[in-house]
């Protein structure tokens, strides 16, 4: 990931830490600086890293849960506001994903277990738990009382929180995947407007996580509607098989008579045998133009690391490899390796729209074919 530096690597799962992680906890002990001085700065540098590796060993919680069920897990990345596991897929199942998802906070629940139960045995006040900015209170307390918030933070029944993929899992035992996501979505945006009402007459920063909260939402509903649509397609479904290709001895000038031509955004560039030698963008276009000139052969303008994918291949995978390169497009080709088609974003989403368009009963000429 861009910006992310890999400090670690624990049973094969690679542990990043984003660079601004990094500044965060520089901004942490300026702020600790002008309270106390050096003492509190490190003081408060410390708990805060203390209690980064709690959402950590949290993270690893859904790792090793992930794991059970054969799920890949590449990374965990810190950043300022908590850490994210990445997963290479969602699981299929309502019960895995209900397990993957209480994972993490059960491991924050034995965490505060432990330290209470340590704390019992130094007659401590328990009801310094919820006085964790209190500067006299013991850093053994304050990670204990934060290790609490942390569970019932994340069991917030709404997306990005691990509360949003426990209501999904346990929603999706009685409605379909998209449904039971786009029920948990609704719930979560619920909870994001109430935020944001709360920010307005208490803590400013309660509108941010509102915001974050009702975007990711969407976006989680998003990716279902596009699992959802894709499950049982193949690339030939939905792929663009009507566009302008160039060939690798095309100048930019030619490329933006093209662009002005058609509603192209992205122009693949082909040999003489007709494969894909990459994909030339407006920007790119634009930009090599006005740096160039119109006489600048596409070749030096195109981005070439594009991947291909069978048109025969499910459309399942191609939308990953779409996501994992993050490329412009990727090309469909036939069995001879030739270029028939092209994937995008765009395209996809439109597809996802005429699904939404279409009455809840029709099928899709893919599932027709394979059901």
């Amino acid at each position: 990931m861009l910006w992310s530096l890999t400090v670690a690597r624990v049973a094969g799962t690679a542990v990043r830490i984003h660079v601004t992680f990094l500044l965060f906890l520089v901004w942490i002990w300026f702020a600790y600086y002008r309270e106390g001085g050096a003492p509190a700065a490190t003081e408060g540098v410390l708990f805060i890293s203390l209690l980064f590796f709690c959402v950590l060993l949290h993270e690893f919680g859904h790792v090793f849960a992930a794991r059970w069920f054969g799920i890949k897990t590449p990374d965990i990345t810190l950043w300022p506001f908590g850490g994210i596991a990445s997963l290479e897929r969602i699981p299929e199942k309502p019960g895995q994903e209900f397990v993957v998802a209480i994972a993490g906070p059960l491991v924050n629940v034995a965490i505060a277990a432990a330290l209470i139960l340590y704390l019992g045995t130094t007659n401590i006040d328990m009801q310094a738990l919820t006085k964790i900015e209190d500067p006299a209170t013991s850093m053994i307390v304050k990670l204990a009382g934060a290790n609490i918030f942390l569970v019932l933070f994340n069991l917030i029944p709404a997306f990005p929180m691990d509360g949003g993929r426990v209501l999904r899992a346990l929603l999706a035992t009685r409605y379909s995947f998209g449904r039971a996501t786009e029920l948990a979505a609704m719930v979560g945006q619920g909870f994001a407007v109430l935020f944001g009402i709360l920010g307005i007459f208490t803590n400013p920063m309660l509108i941010v996580i509102a915001v974050f909260v009702f975007l990711a939402a969407s976006a989680e509903a998003g990716h279902a509607q596009l699992r959802d649509v894709s499950r049982g397609a193949l690339v030939s479904d939905a792929m663009i098989t009507q566009f302008r290709a160039l060939n690798t001895q095309s100048t930019v000038d030619e490329a933006a008579t093209a662009l002005i031509q058609t509603t192209q955004k992205e122009f693949p560039i082909v040999d003489g045998a007709g494969k894909l030698r990459g994909v030339l963008t407006r920007d790119a276009m634009i930009k090599a133009l006005k740096e160039k000139g119109p006489q600048c052969p596409v070749m030096e303008a195109t981005d070439a690391d594009i991947p291909t994918v069978s048109a025969r291949a499910t459309l399942e995978s191609a939308i990953k490899v779409l996501q994992e390169s993050r490329a412009p497009a990727i090309g469909a080709t036939d069995s001879y390796d030739r270029l028939i088609g092209l994937l995008t974003a765009e395209n996809l989403g439109e597809m996802m729209m005429v699904r939404a368009a279409r009455p809840k009963d029709y099928e899709g000429p893919w599932r027709r074919r394979l059901g």
